[in-house]
């Protein structure tokens, strides 16, 4: 990995901006400076070049944004994906971002992530420079402080001077900025000239401008204008031209004679005044650097003078179109209130109230005035993209609204040099934290900068080398009128008065060098001479008390005579520098007549001859400007002391230099701080080389001007600027002129250090050193770093870096004392608490930061262990918190990947020590530094993945391989994970996916191979990073993953807006949506967001205030992310959504990728895992699938899925895995529903390949078959399988159409390469046959059918479904859905008796008991074949024949495999004995509530075996009672002379198209026995009216006719109902006899019918009716669908037949039926005496209806029809035969009955007997009229 630091030029120098940079330095200054050694070090500390320290605040350099796409999650609402799709169309991008742009994962290479870093979408927003500037005591770089402070900067330029009369004669001007209401000057002057155009020569044309400096804007400030032109001539032209009120232009005389006396006179006249205001009422002051001259600066003139000047300010405001300057716009501003002068004045009386008002001037002043930002506000007006922007330009707008955000600069601002151009970046994207480099605006050398008088008296360190007087004559008191000027001039003494004065006056007019003396303005004709010129001169460096200022004052007259008019001297006065130059006050001064040599002397004063007797008439003012000669004499005397010790002029024990030092405590703050820089290098000169007291004493008055600089300046930052700018800027260690500071300082700093630890008093100067020490350890490491650069300076190749320095080993050992003693404060303090003690941790921390780039890093890892020692393992809380930090601070160093260990063999120190105390940091109670230390290490592997540098897979190998330490420890301490919050997981989890995303594969490897629990403990990590990071959308909908388990997170107070991601966010969220304006520069996109369009938001509700609305809310509810999430502007809702979906999907890709690894890592068993189980890619699977899932993620998936079913297809399908089958065939068959075609059709080829493996590995598909039964049933408990029509009816979802579609597709041969080849996979992938295995197993036909049986079941839930409305009203169809239900997953023996047992319950509650135990026995067949197939119990196959023979449905398919298949909660272990006791015992108990008797006998045969071979007795005895009651019963319903019957059958036709699929069919209902016809009819018609719409109609026809369907009407539904009887098993059907039940009960048998008849009779002739002798009879046999007792209520008819009989064989069959009644009667064999009563009834009810004379119409009716007249010829004479015979037998059978009805009868029914013997008397005689052999048959 390069070394990517940038030593070799560390330092950079920024030049000083020189004041005046046109000018050389006073040449007064360039004298010899040595024999003042102060002198030397000001001039030196003004002048020598700042030197910054390039690496002191860190250097990060980002790589550019990663972007992010749209994920497509299945959504609820709407398809997003074909939202997306029509979005790129309308944009008409090229590349299409959804559809499958991820690359085909078969021929992978390792190296090739599946997806992006987690780690970008994680920290979306990651800025190095916020996070840096949230350690605790972080030091923040100082813009630099230029001598013009920060406010702005105006320059202004003149451009023309007009007047109406005309420009003939040259004006002259100055123009100063001046504060009205304070009434004072507050800069220097600015002087100009306007020549008229016949005067200008080329040289001059250009006009410098003057620039003036401004703290902030005030209504009170503005520019004051003077003009003067030459002194009128006597008679000549008045300047009362200019302001003629008739517009008068200038005679051409007039011209002349102004053009020639202009050139001839050089004194000037002061002409008129303006003041204009910078700016308007309504900027008030407090608004810093951000209001502007708006449009320049409104010149309402409110209060200045007694003119409003302009009127419309705006028509004369035009924009200059010269933008060349500066950002800002500079702006035309004509002034035309000019207010002419009549006299001289000064700049006092100028707003005096009581001076006349004068006449104004008829001209215009043109003025270019501009606005800057000076100093480091240049940098910010540098846009992202590096171009300046022009503000603005609309006048009426104020120009800067500096809304701009700060750019990210290193502090290294500061103008460059005073020519420097703009270094405009080349339109690139700035870096993500990149260093600007300094800017300047181009000023033109010859601008002119006036000083600013505040300078002086601001309380700001001296930066410029300043040395001026500035002299203003005010008032001259003379007894006569004169024509009066002065000369100032400065000299050297008074001895000789010929002598030239130094040359030390400022010149006005450009270019021109400094001048010997200047002159004031002529106060014309004045006896109060008045003065407003201010005259500025350069001082001599030291000056003596013989320097001094000459006034000579003149007066001229102002006409030509022979010649131009010479002045002439009135007379002198004079002023000493040393007693007067600090003055501020005016100072009043005799004139004298005449000079005389040493003339300044007391003792010459007498010589001299005084005007005006001697009084002081000659008033001026002075004003002082310097940096090099200190007004506190507390200072003065320091310096004199110092250069006496230098020069060692005093006795060397300098005992004065001591109270020198000691007196600068009192010194005044301003006056203090004014010199603060060169105090600071003088006190550190002393340290560096004086004594030892010398150097005590140096260094505790150093400590004790630090600490009141530090309180008594405005800013309560912990480093104060001043003190910050001196070190970072200022310092440079005397330039190398002098030996280094830092032995001298750590020495004497370290003595009073170990004075401390010994117990010495050392007074309170100690605590200050500790709160000062931040600046003495900077100052430390700059003066080591600064020797070290100049050691290697000229030595080192071009490119290398800096060797490090070698520090003499007492220099070091000294430090690694004093950083003890420092240490041991800490520990001390932090225990009390105290606030300084965690300053002075983290100033420790960076003073190891900063060694780290100077010395031997091993050096510094000695301070550390140092430190780690003393706060060694979990120690308090507060020591905890200063430890982090100081880790925090150290790892922040630019090289931190790239130190070496402590021992040449180890790895990085610092990188083991941090994850070392990290993982401690987790394990400790206190909860906040949890939190602190998982975001130190986000932040830390987020600055190394952003950063530039570090770019190259073998470089974040590398960085990864120095983290993975840490997965080791957490694997060993898992607990320490698992109590860590959500919040804290998440960002370890982060940490962790980071590194071994950047891992190779071998240290992967190694993470696995330890053992197999360690191995799973990894994949524990991985499923928790699915859990926290899943994508879960507030709206989604049952379809998605039902995992209800959202971890609470416990996390900060910040509002949260998400969980999922970083923690900053929160914050960067609320920053955002506080701003409003949208924050520049947002990592995914570098452009600035433009603030929101005003009409959109109305400035009263932006969106702060929703933000804060719905923080109102979410306190009272908890903070709920919902309502912040709402309150956030859309576009920050948007991106956050965004980075979330990222997220969730770079997560999941990442831990696929792991997966993907460690299968085929897996697969070369080299790792230690449970190979029988697989269980770490089994639950891992598990968790992708139950998860919600983008788009992206699942066409990554099912490649991988491939390759791993390829693998270890055998091991994941083998048995031990069932849950994992079940689960995955689960999420297959779930997404196989999903609305989003392309996850639905990858869901279809993941149930392939499981339908494939099934092949290669249990050569056939029935377990598969089973697994996917059973979880397509616990689907459809999920999927809504039905949805609403507009009528309220129900009908197929579109969730069961895709899911059929899907079945369909499964089963596809021709579809399938197609969707292979979509999925990314090769056509042949479902027939490729795996490695070992022989041949090809795939078999389309079988996934058919597979499929298929998936259909079924899938229909029948549906039809299920659809009759969820008439469930409870139409029973039967209910009890069928069952019914189909159970069939459908009869694969599946578990639910296969589930719905069984539904049915089961269903027919309880209709009282169906037979059909309900028939449910219970087919339950019990289940079991019982389970049973039989698996060899296991007490039953044989012909127990479940028998069983077969009560219930015909028990089938014999169930397969051993179906009922063996072990799926979770599904399977044999349910199959037991004991349960199917149970419910044959069920069935018992529902058969006897049927009262089907002998059904209950075979159920309990079947139980006794059990009972038996358990010997247990006590059941056994139970089961024969109830077999012993049973068979009673049994005896009893036969023996009852009412024929027993168990239920009415009914046959049921449904005719119509409402009926749906019951259309044209008939069925065979089972009824209750007391059912009547009249009962079903009104039931049925009840159910199915309900289903008529209003064009349907419900018609019951009343006949059994046969139904001709076609010729029905339409429109109408037709029911047919008719009651049937059951045909027995042995019944000759073709018996012309009528059916009396009662004959074939003859004996115990099976009441199991699935044959029915009913007898319509009808006739031929066409008669509805006719006699016996007509009626003919059809009698109609149904065959159903299985037999009754059924499962269900009603079987299907499938067969149906019919025979016709003729009246005669009908008349036959009614008498042969009577007869068989009565033998049956007669023969039944009654075992004992007992039994006599129930025969005599029977037998009385069955003689009653044959022989009673009432009822025998049905015999004789039988021979009148047949026998007599015209039918009996139409008989047959076989059919006579057989009728004549079977009345015949008839009447025997009657009269043996009788007989046998005489011996039963007692007393009571002898009377009946009688009826019936006469009846049959009767009987014989009516017949014998028919048949007369019938007397002799009886």
């Amino acid at each position: 990995m390069e070394n990517l630091s940038n030593n070799g030029n560390r330092f950079r120098r920024i030049p000083r901006q020189s004041f005046a940079a046109n000018l050389k330095l006073d040449p007064l200054l360039d004298e010899n400076l040595e024999q003042w050694p102060h002198l030397n070090e000001l001039v030196q500390c003004y002048r020598t070049d700042w030197v910054k320290d390039e690496n002191k605040y860190g250097h990060y350099d980002s790589i550019s944004p990663v972007s992010f796409q749209n994920q497509i999650f299945e959504g609820p609402d709407t398809d997003i994906e074909t939202e997306m799709h029509l979005a790129s169309a309308r944009q008409n991008k090229v590349e299409d971002t959804t559809d499958d742009d991820i690359p085909s994962t078969s021929g992978r290479q390792c190296s090739e992530h599946f997806g992006q870093s987690p780690l970008p979408a994680y920290e979306p927003a990651f800025d190095w420079e916020n996070e840096r500037a949230m350690i605790f005591g972080q030091r923040m770089s100082e813009t630099h402080i230029t001598q013009y402070g920060s406010g702005l900067k105006i320059s202004v330029k003149v451009l023309t001077l007009s007047f109406q009369a005309g420009l003939v004669e040259p004006f002259y001007g100055t123009i100063c900025l001046y504060n009205r209401e304070r009434r004072e000057k507050l800069s220097e002057d600015f002087y100009f000239r306007v020549l008229p155009t016949e005067m200008q020569d080329a040289r001059t044309s250009y006009e410098p401008r003057g620039i003036f400096y401004l703290d902030a804007p005030s209504a009170s400030v503005c520019l004051l204008i003077q003009l003067d032109r030459a002194a009128t001539e006597d008679g000549g032209v008045t300047p009362s031209v200019y302001s003629r009120k008739d517009p008068v232009h200038l005679s051409e005389r007039e011209k002349q004679k102004l053009q020639v006396w202009s050139r001839i006179m050089p004194y000037r006249e002061s002409f008129a005044w303006a003041i204009v205001p910078l700016f308007d009422n309504s900027i008030s002051a407090p608004s810093g650097g951000s209001a502007s001259p708006s449009s320049p600066l409104t010149p309402s003139m409110s209060g200045s003078s007694s003119h409003e000047g302009i009127a419309d300010p705006i028509s004369k405001i035009t924009l200059d179109g010269k933008l060349g300057y500066s950002s800002g716009g500079s702006v035309v501003v004509e002034i035309s209130n000019l207010n002419k002068v009549k006299e001289s004045y000064t700049e006092d009386s100028l707003q005096d109230p009581k001076r006349k008002v004068h006449k104004p001037v008829k001209g215009v002043l043109r003025l270019e005035i501009e606005k800057h930002q000076s100093g480091h506000i240049d940098l910010e007006n540098i846009s992202e993209s590096g171009s300046v922007t022009n503000d603005s330009l609309d006048p009426g707008d104020r120009f800067f609204d500096s809304t701009f955000t700060k750019c990210p600069s290193n502090g290294s601002d500061g103008p460059q040099n005073s020519n420097s151009k703009w270094n405009v970046l080349d339109g690139k994207e700035m870096p993500r934290n990149g260093s600007n480099a300094p800017r300047n605006l181009d000023f033109n050398a010859d601008d002119f900068q006036a000083f600013d008088f505040r300078t002086t008296t601001r309380n700001e360190p001296f930066l410029q080398l300043f040395h001026c007087l500035y002299v203003y004559p005010l008032t001259v008191n003379l007894s006569r009128k004169r024509n009066l000027f002065i000369r100032v001039e400065l000299r050297k003494d008074d001895a000789d008065v010929r002598k030239q004065p130094l040359e030390a006056m400022y010149p006005r007019e450009p270019g021109t060098s400094l001048q010997k003396w200047a002159h004031t303005q002529v106060a014309v004709g004045a006896r109060l001479a008045s003065y407003h010129d201010e005259i500025k001169l350069f001082l001599p460096a030291i000056w003596t008390p013989l320097h001094h200022l000459l006034f000579t004052f003149f007066h001229i007259d102002l006409q030509t005579k022979l010649e131009a008019p010479k002045p002439v001297v009135i007379g002198y006065a004079s002023l000493p520098l040393s007693t007067h130059a600090q003055l501020r006050s005016e100072i009043s001064l005799p004139i004298m007549r005449e000079l005389v040599p040493h003339y300044l002397q007391d003792t010459g004063k007498e010589r001299l001859d005084y005007l005006e007797d001697a009084k002081n008439v000659f008033r001026l003012r002075l004003r002082l400007c310097s940096s090099l000669y200190p007004m506190n004499e507390r200072i003065r005397d320091f310096f004199l002391e110092y250069d006496r010790h230098t020069l060692r002029t005093s006795p060397p024990w300098g005992s004065e230099l001591l109270e020198a030092i000691n007196s600068l405590k009192n010194v005044d703050s301003t006056a203090l701080l004014q010199f603060l820089h060169p105090i600071l290098d003088m006190l550190l000169h002393l340290i560096g080389n004086g004594g030892e007291t010398l150097q005590v004493a140096a260094f505790r008055a150093m400590v004790n001007i630090l600490t009141r600089v530090q309180q008594e300046s405005v800013d309560d930052a912990e480093r104060n600027r001043y003190l910050v700018n001196y070190v970072d800027y200022a310092f440079d260690d005397f330039g190398g002129r002098q030996p280094p500071v830092y032995p001298g300082l750590s020495t004497v700093w370290g003595s009073l250090a170990r004075s401390k630890a010994k117990g010495y008093r050392v007074g309170p100067v100690y605590d200050d050193v500790l709160a000062m020490a931040w600046f003495f350890l900077e100052l430390i490491v700059k003066s080591m770093s600064l020797e070290q650069t100049r050691l290697f300076y000229h030595s080192l190749p071009l490119g290398e870096d800096v060797p490090p320095m070698q520090l003499k080993e007492g220099v070091f050992r000294c430090i690694i004392q004093l950083y003890d003693c420092l240490l041991t404060e800490v520990h001390e303090r932090c225990k009390k608490g105290l606030s300084l003690a965690k300053r002075l941790n983290s100033s420790l921390a960076f003073f190891c930061y900063d060694l780290l780039s100077i010395i031997e890093p091993r050096q510094v890892f000695e301070l550390v262990s140092l430190y780690l020692d003393k706060f060694s393992g979990v120690c308090q809380s507060v020591l905890h918190d200063c430890k982090l930090t100081f880790l925090q601070i150290i790892c922040d160093h630019d090289l931190f990947v790239e130190m070496p260990g402590r021992d040449p063999s180890d790895r990085n120190y610092l990188s083991s020590v941090l994850i070392q105390e990290i993982f401690l940091t987790w394990d400790h109670d206190d909860l906040s530094q949890r939190a602190k230390a998982a975001r130190i290490l986000v932040v830390l592997l987020c600055k190394h993945e952003f950063d530039a540098r570090y770019q190259k897979p073998e470089d974040k190998l590398y960085i990864a391989q120095l983290y993975f330490p840490l997965i080791g420890q957490i694997l060993d301490e898992m607990p320490v994970f698992y109590n860590l919050n959500s919040v804290e997981k998440r960002e370890v989890l982060i940490v962790i996916l980071q590194i071994v995303r950047n891992l190779d594969d071998a240290s992967l490897v190694k993470a696995w191979q330890q053992s197999i629990a360690r191995t799973r403990l990894f994949f524990k990590l991985l499923e928790e990073c699915l859990i926290l990071f899943e994508q879960r959308n507030p709206t989604d909908g049952m379809l998605m993953a039902s995992s209800s388990r959202s971890p609470v997170g416990d996390g900060p107070v910040s509002p949260k807006y998400s969980d999922r991601l970083s923690p900053a966010i929160n914050n960067y969220l609320s920053e955002a949506s506080r701003q409003e304006v949208r924050p520049q520069g947002t990592p995914e996109n570098g452009y600035l967001w433009q603030r929101v369009n005003s009409q959109l938001s109305s400035p009263s509700q932006p969106y702060s205030l929703r933000e804060a609305l719905a923080q109102a809310q979410s306190s009272r509810i908890g903070a709920s992310a919902q309502a912040l999430r709402e309150s956030l502007h859309p576009l920050l809702r948007q991106k956050l959504e965004l980075w979330e979906e990222n997220l969730s999907a770079a997560i999941s890709l990442q831990v696929l990728e792991i997966t993907e690894k460690f299968s085929t890592t897996a697969a070369s068993h080299s790792i230690a895992t449970d190979y029988g189980k697989l269980d770490c890619i089994t639950a891992i699977f598990m968790s992708f699938f139950s998860r919600n899932q983008p788009l992206a993620f699942w066409k990554a998936l099912f490649p991988v899925f491939n390759n791993v079913f390829n693998l270890h297809g055998a091991t994941l399908m083998a048995r031990e895995n069932d849950r994992f089958l079940k689960q995955i065939t689960f999420h297959l068959l779930r997404l196989a529903v999903f609305r989003n075609d392309n996850i639905r059709k990858r869901a279809v080829i993941g149930l392939q390949m499981l339908v494939r493996s099934s092949f290669y590995y249990f050569m056939q598909t029935a377990r598969l078959r089973v697994v996917l039964t059973i979880t397509l049933s616990e689907l459809m408990s999920d999927v809504q399988v039905t949805q609403m029509k507009s009528d309220g009816t129900l009908e197929e979802s579109g969730e069961a159409r895709r899911l059929r579609k899907s079945l369909d597709e499964m089963a596809d041969e021709a579809k399938s390469p197609y969707l292979l080849r979509e999925c990314g996979l090769h056509e042949t992938a479902l027939v490729a046959v795996p490695e070992g295995l022989a041949e090809n197993r795939w078999s389309w036909s079988e996934v058919k059918y597979l499929s298929d049986s998936l259909l079924l079941a899938l229909d029948a839930s549906l039809e299920h479904a659809l009759l969820a409305s008439v469930m409870t009203s139409d029973r039967y169809a209910a009890a069928e859905s069952f019914y189909k239900l159970a069939m459908a997953f009869a694969p599946v023996p578990d639910l296969h008796i589930m719905w069984l047992l539904h049915l089961c319950d269903a027919h309880q509650e209709m009282q169906s008991w037979a059909e309900a135990a028939q449910c219970a026995v087919a339950v019990t067949g289940v079991v019982m074949q389970a049973l039989v197939g698996r060899n296991d119990g007490v039953w044989s196959r012909d127990h479940v024949s028998a069983l077969r023979k009560i219930c015909p449905m028990v089938s014999s398919e169930i397969t051993s495999e179906a009922s063996a298949a072990e799926v979770e909660g599904y399977g044999a272990s349910k199959l037991t004995v004991d349960s199917a006791v149970k419910y044959l015992q069920l069935a018992n108990k529902l058969f006897s509530q049927a009262e089907l008797y002998h059904f209950c006998a075979s159920i309990l045969e079947l139980v006794i075996p059990v009972y038996k071979s358990r010997r247990a007795y006590g059941q056994l005895a139970k089961c024969h009672t109830m077999l012993t009651n049973i068979y009673e019963s049994i005896l009893e319903q036969e023996s009852s002379p009412i024929p027993f019957t168990d239920a009415t059958y009914y046959r049921v036709g449904f005719y119509g198209a409402r009926f749906g699929k019951l259309d044209r069919k008939e069925y065979v209902y089972r009824e209750p026995r007391d059912v009547r016809l009249g009962d079903i009819m009104e039931k049925l018609s009840h159910i199915y009216e309900s289903r008529m719409d209003g064009n349907h109609t419900l018609h019951i026809i009343p006949d059994s006719r046969q139904v001709k369907a076609d010729e029905l009407q339409p429109g109408v539904c037709y029911l047919q109902i008719t009651a049937v009887d059951p045909v027995m098993e042995d019944e000759d059907l073709g018996s012309r006899r009528e059916r009396i039940f009662s004959l074939s009960t003859g004996s115990v048998r099976a009441r199991v019918f699935d044959r029915f008849l009913f007898d319509t009779p009808f006739t031929k002739n066409g008669k509805t009716q006719g006699g016996l002798e007509d009626q003919w009879k059809r009698r109609t046999v149904l065959q159903t669908e299985g037999s009754f007792p059924a499962l269900v209520n009603r079987l299907l008819v499938i067969k149906s037949e019919s025979l016709e009989f003729s009246p005669v064989e009908n008349a036959i069959g009614m008498i042969e039926t009577r007869t068989a009644a009565l033998r049956n009667e007669l023969e039944e064999p009654r075992s004992s005496e007992g039994d006599q009563l129930p025969r005599l009834q029977s037998l009385q009810r069955i003689l009653q209806g044959s022989v009673a004379v009432q009822v025998n119409s049905g015999v004789l009716s039988v021979c009148t029809a047949f026998l007599s007249g015209e039918p009996a010829t139409r008989l047959r004479s076989q059919e006579l035969q057989q009728l004549i015979a079977a009345l015949l037998e008839f009447m025997a059978v009657c009269k043996r009955a009788i007989r046998v009805h005489f011996r039963l009868i007692g007393e009571e029914d002898q009377e009946f007997h009688t009826q019936l013997v006469n009846g049959f008397q009767s009987l014989t005689a009516e017949l014998s009229h028919y048949i007369p052999a019938i007397l002799s048959e009886l």
